[in-house]
Formats: structure tokens, C-alpha cells, sequence
């Protein structure tokens, strides 16, 4: 069991990683539980999997749990579920001091982060999530928020759980598509600051793709430490900090968008195109060496994972991506911040890209 502390002051919280913790779950979470109940929202697929397990750790409790089940995907984030879930809350009787449980991938936890920030003006929630992607990345830092027509998580708020209960075992349900695209935010920890721990994803990438249990623990562990430290530095993305999480996102985000948020391309192979874009770009302005990106791009690849335009399936022109870019909510003063690199584990935020020049990288790209 490794218990790790997002230090927020008033607003700090534990994430503890424990295998089996899923059956364990009444012992963590009872005491989130004040009216004797805790709100779950789940999807289709997960909640067929784990939510009668997770009301069997409950069966010997006082604690009700009372679920909702929606539809499996990214059209979950939308304003529509938001006001059927809402409205199901407000008709369950919910109070200020019940706790929201997401039971789920990224989806499910954006969307219960973001309702538990808004309905009765703000509930507690708690995060187990139930993909690599969301036990290391979107289940810490309270990032919450639904798309809307203009772009990826545009509608929103920084709201902090109050636990990330993650168990690395529930990760052997997980279909290897949903594991490689989690396995890209991994990745992303050691290409932003930490080229020891990168040489250590191209060494035991086998072995955590193949659900090696220690591997997986191992991976979560350690990407969970780099983003509460991170969130812990800087919370709201003030000072700079957190923008380093965002490698491959303003590339991936619209690479998503062009494919319409649909199964087509999932958010992990979206972030890991970006990602192996924004060290092309990097390299084609001199940043870092043109080794370095192809050894990012050569990594990808061997794991399955989109490493350009092509094997993004997108063959959108550059101007028409760029277009999606300028829907990105780090947008300000006219000007879209990139995140590029100097190197392996050198990534900065460079404000002075123009949009036309990495239309023409694009293009080049396609």
C-alpha cells in the first residue's frame, strides 16, 4: 500500500494505491458516507464489471449506495448528461454534505468532479478510477469539465476530490487498446521532466502492457508522485508549472476534435500523437535534436501506439487543425502557449509559436 498526499492546504487530500482495494472499499470509504449514503455515477461498461463488487464491499455496512449508470464514451461530457444527472440528484434529495462517487475512466470522473462542483454549490466527491489513464493522470489534480461544440473540456472547474481510492488490479479487465492509451500519459511523465523514468517505459513497456501487476503498480506510483507535486506547486496552472502535464495535449486535443471525440481516436492515442508531434516541432525549431524526437516517435510505435498524422488516421490540412487550436482554452491574448522540449525530460512552455508556422509543420507532417 502506498498512501501519497496532494498538498493543498485546507484542500489536501490522499490518493492511496493498493492492490485489491476495490473489495476493500467500505473500510476507506465509509466516512465520506454523513447521510448514511454515497452517490455513485458509473458507466455501462465499468459498472457491468465493478459496481456489483463494489456494493458487495459494502453488503456488511450501514452505508447505501445509490447508482446511476450512463452511456460508455465521451458523449457522456456533455451539457445533456450534465442536466439528466443533476436533475436525477436533486430528485434523489441530495444535500451539501453528501459525497459523489466516480466509479470509472476519465469520463466519469470529469463529469462527477464537475457536478459535484456545481450542484448544491459544491459536494464532496471521491475518484476510484478504473483506467491507467485516469489512475494516472485525470483522477488527480481536480481538473473537472465537459466538452461542448467548440472544443474539449471548454465548460469547467478546478475542483479537488477529497480521495483517489486506486487499485491497480481492477486494471486486468482493461481492453490492451484502453491500456496502451493509458499508457501514453505514463510516458508523458518521463518526457516532460524525467528522462531516467522514460529509459524506464522503454524497458519495461512489455511487461506493463502484458498487466504485469508489479510493473503497473510501479508505473502508477510513480506518476501519480510527479503530478501531485506538480498540483501541489501549482494548483490552478498559475504560475506555469501544471502547464508542463499538458505535453501533446494542444496537438492531441485537436487531432480529437477532427475526429469528432469518437472511438476513431481515444484521448491516450490522441495525447501520444501530440506528444510525439510537439518533439517534431521542437525539433524543427531547433529545441532538441532530431535523434531525441525520433526516439519519442520510435517508442510509440512500438507499442502501438500513433506516433504522427497518418497513424492518427487524421488527414486534416494543417490550417484546419490550427483552426481547432484556436478553441483551446489556454488561449490568451491571441496567443496558444505549446509545450516543446529541449531534450528528453526538458519540456518548457514556449509563448512565442505562431500558428501559421506550425500549420506549415503540419502540413509538412501529413
Amino acid at each position: 500500500m502506498t498512501q501519497i498526499t496532494v498538498e493543498l492546504g485546507e484542500h489536501s487530500y490522499p490518493i492511496l494505491v493498493q492492490p485489491g482495494a476495490m473489495d476493500l472499499a467500505a473500510s476507506f470509504l465509509t466516512r465520506f458516507a454523513n447521510n448514511s449514503r454515497l452517490f455513485i455515477l458509473t458507466d455501462e461498461n465499468v459498472g457491468s464489471h465493478f459496481l456489483a463488487r463494489l456494493e458487495h464491499a459494502f453488503s456488511g455496512s450501514d452505508v447505501d449506495l445509490v447508482a446511476r449508470i450512463l452511456p460508455a464514451g465521451e458523449t457522456s461530457k456533455s451539457w445533456h448528461q450534465l442536466e439528466l444527472v443533476t436533475d436525477w440528484l436533486l430528485e434523489q434529495g441530495i444535500e451539501r454534505s453528501d459525497t459523489l462517487v466516480a466509479l470509472g475512466g476519465g469520463v466519469i470522473g470529469d463529469l462527477t468532479g464537475f457536478t459535484a462542483a456545481i450542484i448544491k454549490r459544491g459536494c464532496g466527491f471521491v475518484q476510484i478510477p478504473t483506467s491507467l489513464l485516469a489512475q494516472v493522470d485525470s483522477s488527480v489534480g481536480g481538473k473537472t469539465a465537459i466538452n461542448s461544440a467548440a472544443g474539449k473540456n471548454l465548460i469547467g472547474s478546478f475542483y479537488q476530490p477529497r480521495f483517489v481510492l486506486i487499485d491497480p488490479l481492477v486494471l486486468t479487465s482493461l481492453p490492451d487498446r484502453e491500456l496502451r492509451a493509458g499508457y501514453a500519459e505514463v510516458v508523458k511523465y518521463g518526457l516532460i521532466n524525467d528522462a531516467k523514468f522514460f529509459a524506464w517505459c522503454e524497458e519495461n513497456s512489455d511487461r506493463l502492457l502484458n498487466h504485469d501487476p508489479d510493473v503497473l503498480s510501479e508505473a502508477i506510483v510513480h506518476s501519480v508522485r510527479t503530478k501531485a507535486l506538480i498540483v501541489g506547486e501549482d494548483e490552478k496552472e498559475v504560475s506555469g508549472r501544471r502547464a508542463l502535464l499538458n505535453l501533446g495535449h494542444t496537438f492531441g486535443h485537436a487531432l480529437e476534435a477532427e475526429t469528432g471525440f469518437s472511438d476513431k481516436l481515444v484521448h491516450g492515442e490522441a495525447v501520444a500523437a501530440g506528444m510525439a508531434l510537439a518533439f517534431a516541432y521542437s525539433a524543427r525549431r531547433g529545441h532538441c535534436d532530431v535523434a531525441d524526437a525520433d526516439r519519442v516517435a520510435l517508442h510509440l510505435k512500438s507499442v502501438g501506439l500513433p506516433y504522427n498524422l497518418a497513424t492518427a488516421s487524421v488527414e486534416a490540412s494543417g490550417k484546419r487543425l490550427v483552426d481547432h487550436m484556436m478553441h483551446d482554452k489556454k488561449m490568451s491574448g491571441g496567443t496558444l502557449p505549446f509545450l516543446l522540449a529541449n531534450g528528453i525530460g526538458k519540456t518548457f512552455v514556449a509563448n512565442d509559436v505562431e500558428l501559421a508556422d506550425v500549420a506549415a509543420f503540419l502540413d509538412e507532417s501529413s
